[in-house]
């Protein structure tokens, strides 16, 4: 293991299994098809579907084997994420494939313990085997697509004297609560994620881990990457995870380990709320720096989780509720990390904060399944005083928007907003499971075409945005295998 020295000093110098078989029976068949089936066993105790925009996902076994599974299953969409990720980071960021491969190499693969490592080397396994070209840098680059784009690169610019290229991102709509706030006393959580649609099309996988050793997990995500990344999820010793991104944050620390390793790792090992916080701030680096919302549903108990780079904070309670919407909460963190303007009422974060206290109020004690839901596909705009949805709303639509959000880079029409939305309570949680709406909850379907013919500036984005529809709820649980509807 390198030194956090030597590492510091590094960092500044970073710059489908087809399913077809020959029609002729040549010699040459036998061996692949032979090879293919081999592959397919490799990958046995997996399985996918597909339901309302959602892949479910069953892996399980040892590190190496539900890597592998993962990339067998989810080979076609790994695929196409890596396809539409170099270039729309290298339009963002103005840093090239082979920069975040060199990151992935020489700063994030030795913080990472040998668990991780193997499960990692296994995707590339798996897609070997579905004959999909990518190796190991690619796949530990891919899994950084959050903190490194946005923290570790405006991190390195500053070092080297350039006007940051990209600013810390600042997504996702989510609460907590339990106590008297919620219908049966018990926990209540909900999130819905806010992302360029580019990514946000593809952040459809529901992953059912049951891994060899920690806790079996039930969380969204997207294809290739070990952590839900937008973090929500649950666990099998009852803990409940969920959290929204800090606005204008700055610092990182090349020397830390990756928060999508440690985010991982505390949601399959945690077993209460102290020890979910004592796994991510281990070697924090800084690193996609969230408001965190965690819950234990055997004990009743909530915690609002702030972690920064210098500064994190834990606020606990079984009574109340938590929020966020992408505002730093203690004046500290705020003052010393951040240049967010809490001045500024009609910014996303202040306005949908604000809404969040209206609808937090309006329905104490009666926050259910039902009511999470509506939440997360609320549309109010408190600024305007009407329906959007808007960039101001829980549920947003930004390419409606004149104003764009320049604290996240995003222009005015920027196509970006909600693009899938998760709730769950105490009993849910209990047998692992989950409701899930792909698309906008708030707004018809996304069409690329028709968008790009009206908004001309992004025709950088063509081919790689592509249609995402307005799905309903849909409930998905560990282990259902999609034969029940």
């Amino acid at each position: 293991m390198r030194d956090r020295g030597q590492l510091a000093a590094m960092a500044l110098g970073v710059i489908a299994l087809c399913g077809c078989r020959q029609q002729d029976p040549t010699p040459a068949a036998a061996p692949a098809a032979t090879a293919e089936q081999a592959a397919a066993d490799k990958a046995a105790g997996s399985y996918r579907f597909e339901r309302n925009g959602w892949i479910f996902v069953h892996l399980e076994g040892s590190p190496s084997q539900v890597g592998y599974q993962h990339g067998y299953r989810l080979a076609p969409e790994i695929e196409d994420l890596l396809r539409v990720t170099k270039p729309f980071l290298l339009e963002t960021t103005r840093k090239d494939w082979a920069f975040y491969r060199g990151v992935a190499e020489q700063m994030l693969w030795p913080g990472i313990d040998d668990e991780y490592r193997a499960e990692l080397d296994g995707i590339v396994a798996g897609l070997a085997a579905r004959r999909v070209a990518a190796d190991r840098w690619d796949i530990v680059a891919l899994n950084s697509i959050e903190e490194i784009p946005g923290y570790y690169v405006p991190w390195l610019d500053k070092q080297q004297g350039k006007p940051p290229s990209t600013h810390a991102p600042g997504n996702c709509s989510a609460f907590i609560a339990t106590g008297d706030w919620t219908k049966d006393k018990r926990i209540v959580i909900g999130h819905n994620a806010w992302t360029s649609y580019i990514t946000g099309e593809r952040w459809n996988i529901m992953f059912d881990i049951k891994p060899e050793k920690g806790h079996r997990m039930l969380m969204d995500g997207l294809p290739g990457i070990i952590t839900s990344d937008d973090d929500f999820g649950v666990n099998d010793a009852g803990i409940v995870i969920t959290e929204t991104t800090i606005t204008q944050f700055e610092g990182f620390d090349p020397a830390g380990t990756p928060e999508f390793y440690r985010a991982r790792k505390a949601m399959q090992y945690a077993e209460s709320i102290d020890e979910y916080v004592r796994i991510m701030v281990d070697r924090n680096n800084g690193g996609y720096a969230n408001d965190w919302l965690v819950g234990d549903t055997k004990t009743g108990e909530i915690a609002l989780f702030e972690l920064g780079l210098k500064n994190w904070t834990v606020d606990k309670t079984k009574n109340g509720y938590f929020v966020g919407a992408n505002f730093p909460v203690k004046a500290k963190l705020m003052k010393e990390e951040t240049k967010f303007d809490p001045a500024n009422k009609a910014s996303s974060p202040n306005a949908r904060r604000t809404r969040w206290e209206q609808v937090m109020a309006q329905y104490k004690g009666k926050i259910d399944i039902d009511v999470a839901k509506a939440f997360e596909a609320d549309k109010y705009d408190v600024i305007e005083k009407r329906d959007g949805p808007t960039e101001r709303s829980l549920c947003g639509a930004v390419e409606q928007s004149p104003r764009g959000i320049p604290e996240w880079d995003w222009a005015p029409y920027y196509p970006g907003g909600t693009v899938q939305a998760k709730v769950m309570d105490t009993a849910t949680a209990g047998s692992l499971e989950m409701w899930a709406a792909m698309g906008r909850p708030c707004a018809p379907d996304f069409q690329a075409e028709p968008f790009l013919a009206r908004r001309p500036q992004f025709a950088w984005m063509r081919g790689l945005l592509r249609d995402m529809k307005s799905e309903p709820w849909t409930s998905f649980r560990a282990g259902m295998d999609g034969k029940a509807p």
